[in-house]
């Protein structure tokens, strides 16, 4: 535990963190985490964290040393996709139990999961997370997998990051940890180039790195390795043999891309694929930085061909989305890196921002957000579900942009909404990306659904009453009766 306390403090004290450089010694030893809820789930621990970072490594098994409700709540909280290998979804556990607490037989069952899954599986690699529990009761986690490595001939990674020790954003940072203590740079390529490149913080949601690589191939610049998105445990091994690197979520992985410049002298810049003018300024800035590392100046040229040919292409197809969303007022209740560059991709065919959420965003994002929008009126940091559906309710916003935890504001509030967090169905990165958000956007907005629910109920409209009264007794009785009882004449009888 002392190495774990000592790990946690070192990630606390990030100098290439903007926010942290501008806190005072005492405060930054507090680091970055905010208190936990006992009893939260999926999406508040540091355990929640370092899975989500590590899980997206297709090849590898992630072997949850943890009573089976650990796992539950982590497994497969993120659309993160494979163009190949699917040991990733398979979820293992030790689903240790009260004897095997009680009794002391952690580790050795922990050993015995890992032979099973070697000889069932054969992975190259296996991932161990330790939680609450098992590190409560003092499981040599570290121990348990240098030996088993040795036994199995096979790398065994601890990745010390149980709940307790802090927030997802704190398990982000320990998993970065994990793989410069134990993976990158234990494998030497025997191809290195001068175009390798790596991209941090990409978790390839429905496919969204997809989108990017293609432009790089185009360019000729390999990617070494995607950083966890769609990624090989051989290729993370390697990484350390890459000219350059991109961080795409620096909240996430600041820490690797930082240490990884110091021990192998990849610089690193943060840019974002969102939007047409960011993935242009992404291409540029890594192309500038291949060269600043010996890469042929050429490289240049080739790239803003490639920009000016894939601008005009995907303005064309927006062109037809312009007159149907032009002015029309989106709200955004996102964080990190979003909060800056779906802003921009919007605004820049007319789409009108009228909030956007600074949530897990860094300071250097809510910089960005102020010189988009020049407006700090729409900035928020967190909206409380009254306001969000107060504002929507009263028809200040004309679509949501959201995660599935506030989709049911929207649906109360009868106004459109479309997911962008990690659950999404489609992909919205890279100029391809940009045009695909653009139609669900405009695909939620006239759905006509939404004009159907705006309508008045058929119980909330009472029928209305023909002009001619009844001509027998029996049923001008039962009117003046049913007139009573209501406490109307039949003058107050009409439609809606």
């Amino acid at each position: 535990m002392s190495s774990l306390r000592a790990k946690i403090q070192d990630v606390f004290n990030e100098p290439a963190c903007e926010q942290n450089r501008g806190k005072d010694a005492k405060a930054r030893k507090k680091g970055c985490s905010k208190p936990l809820t006992p009893g939260a789930a999926a999406g508040g621990c540091a355990f929640d964290g370092a899975k989500i970072v590590l899980q997206p490594i297709t090849d590898v098994a992630h072997l949850i040393h943890a009573p089976l409700a650990c796992e539950g709540n982590s497994w497969d909280n993120r659309g993160a996709t494979s163009s190949g290998p699917t040991l990733w979804r398979t979820s293992f556990t030790t689903d240790l139990t009260e004897l095997d607490v009680v009794m002391g037989q952690g580790e050795r069952k922990l050993f015995k999961a890992i032979r099973e899954i070697k000889e069932a599986y054969g992975p190259p690699a296996i991932f161990v997370y330790p939680t609450c529990v098992t590190a409560l009761i003092g499981d040599d986690i570290e121990a348990v997998c240098k030996r088993a490595a040795e036994k199995f001939g096979l790398p065994v990674v601890p990745v010390n990051a149980p709940g307790f020790v802090g927030s997802k954003n704190l398990g982000n940072k320990l998993a970065g940890e994990a793989l410069l203590e134990h993976v990158v740079g234990t494998v030497e390529p025997d191809d290195a180039g001068p175009y390798d490149i790596n991209i941090l913080g990409e978790f390839n949601l429905s496919g969204e790195f997809w989108l990017v690589k293609p432009l790089l191939d185009r360019l000729g610049i390999r990617v070494r390795a995607c950083i966890p998105g769609d990624a090989r445990y051989f290729d993370i091994a390697c990484a350390h043999r890459a000219q350059a690197a991109m961080m795409v979520c620096s909240t996430a992985l600041i820490n690797l891309a930082r240490k990884m410049e110091q021990r192998w002298d990849i610089p690193f810049v943060e840019g974002s694929f969102y939007g047409i003018t960011d993935t242009s300024e992404a291409l540029r800035q890594i192309s500038q930085l291949l060269v600043k590392k010996g890469a042929d100046p050429e490289i240049l040229g080739r790239t803003e061909a490639l920009i000016a040919e894939e601008e005009a292409i995907a303005w064309k197809k927006l062109a037809a989305y312009r007159p149907r969303l032009e002015g029309k007022r989106v709200l955004l209740n996102t964080g990190g890196v979003k909060s800056w560059s779906v802003v921009h991709a919007l605004m820049e065919i007319g789409i009108e921002i009228v909030g956007t959420s600074v949530k897990k965003s860094t300071v250097e994002d809510k910089e960005r957000i102020k010189q988009i929008l020049k407006d700090d009126n729409h900035i928020f940091e967190q909206m409380a579900a009254r306001e969000l559906y107060a504002m929507l309710s009263e028809n200040k916003a004309d679509i949501m942009l959201s995660g599935g935890r506030t989709q049911f504001i929207a649906l109360k509030a009868k106004t459109p909404w479309l997911d962008i967090n990690q659950e999404r169905q489609h992909p919205y990165a890279g100029y391809d990306g940009m045009v695909e958000l653009v139609r669900q956007i405009d695909l939620a907005i006239h759905n006509p659904i939404w004009r159907q629910v705006r309508e008045p109920a058929p119980w909330d409209c009472q029928p209305a009453v023909r002009e001619e009264l009844p001509s027998t007794k029996s049923e001008t009785a039962t009117l003046h009766a049913v007139q009573e009882f209501v406490g109307t004449t039949a003058d107050d009888f009409g439609g809606c």
